[in-house]
């Protein structure tokens, strides 16, 4: 009789230990390999327990369904698009470029999708979880694009769901495509604390011509994570026909900018301004965010309403 009782004790305390062992394992222990802007990483399959450091990602996941495994973001600059991820269900890890190691450490996470602010911390993060990064190569936007929607939908088995999406912003594309003044000169401004960047193709902003398809006021701006650094008379002479303007210090420091920049006497001479075809673009979403599916799509729709 004792040994029976004893053995029934046992097996309870196998099963406890058991299911505490699995609880940030992935279903089965699948792994997958995703081909990520870090290289090739093995991932858990359907995990469990993610840390998202990047909001294209996070709207992403957003739209494919994929929310609840999410444990942790980084919440103090989180944009009013996902505001929802203001929740205290998730724990707060910090600003977009930086961010708490100990928190991440602590959630115990199976997956952590890492961003390029803070691609210098991917060695330290992949020592906690297994790290990928997805960020589109502004040198060809809609083929990365399309591939780390593919990869990253692929952790979840959700490649179908997410080709249905990137066709759908493609058919948007398109559309915009048709609608663009080719015969229209565009700058692209990121105004900050009172000062200009221009950015022009194959740059942080140059899907506004190399996907959009609108025309640069100047085929020569120098491409830069920053941008050109322009002056007021550069912009009243190169004289745009449309102006996009990005404000990064009102979502940075809390102090818009844009105002200051472009409302000026000599600005003013453009054939934007006069004809109010001065764009203020969502810097949240802009500066913030992009590469994702809600993102993109939100970028399309500002810069089709902008040309109406």
């Amino acid at each position: 009789m004792k040994k029976i009782i004893t053995m029934a004790f046992l097996a309870i305390i196998m099963i406890v230990a058991t299911a505490c062992g699995n609880s940030s394992q992935a279903p089965n222990g699948e792994t997958i390999s995703v081909k990520a802007t870090n290289g090739t990483v093995k991932v858990p399959k359907n995990p469990k327990k993610i840390v998202v450091l990047d909001y294209g990602v996070l709207d992403t996941l957003d739209k494919l369904g994929e929310t609840d495994k999410i444990v942790g973001i980084p919440q103090q600059t989180v944009p009013a698009y996902l505001k929802q991820f203001k929740d205290k269900k998730y724990t707060n890890l910090g600003r977009l470029n930086e961010v708490d190691l100990e928190k991440i450490n602590s959630l115990a996470p199976d997956l952590i999708i890492s961003s390029n602010r803070l691609a210098n911390l991917n060695d330290k993060l992949k020592k906690i979880a297994p790290t990928v990064q997805f960020t589109v190569n502004d040198k060809d936007f809609l083929n990365s694009f399309k591939s780390n929607m593919t990869e990253l939908a692929s952790i979840f088995g959700k490649e179908d769901q997410a080709k249905k999406e990137v066709d759908q912003l493609n058919k948007k594309i398109d559309t915009l495509k048709s609608n663009v003044p080719t015969d229209k000169k565009v700058l692209t401004i990121m105004a900050n604390e009172g000062k200009a960047s221009a950015f022009g193709s194959e740059s942080r902003y140059g899907l506004i011509y190399d996907v959009f398809g609108f025309k640069s006021a100047d085929a020569h701006i120098e491409a830069s994570p920053h941008g050109q650094s322009v002056s007021n008379e550069y912009i009243s002479q190169k004289n745009p026909d449309y102006l996009f303007v990005v404000d990064r210090s009102a979502v940075v420091d809390g102090k818009p900018s844009a105002k200051k920049v472009i409302e000026n006497e000599l600005v003013q001479k453009t054939n934007a301004y006069k004809e109010k075809h001065v764009v203020y673009l969502n810097p949240e979403v802009w500066y913030f965010a992009g590469g994702g599916l809600e993102s993109l799509n939100i970028m399309i729709d500002e810069v089709q309403k902008g040309i109406e």
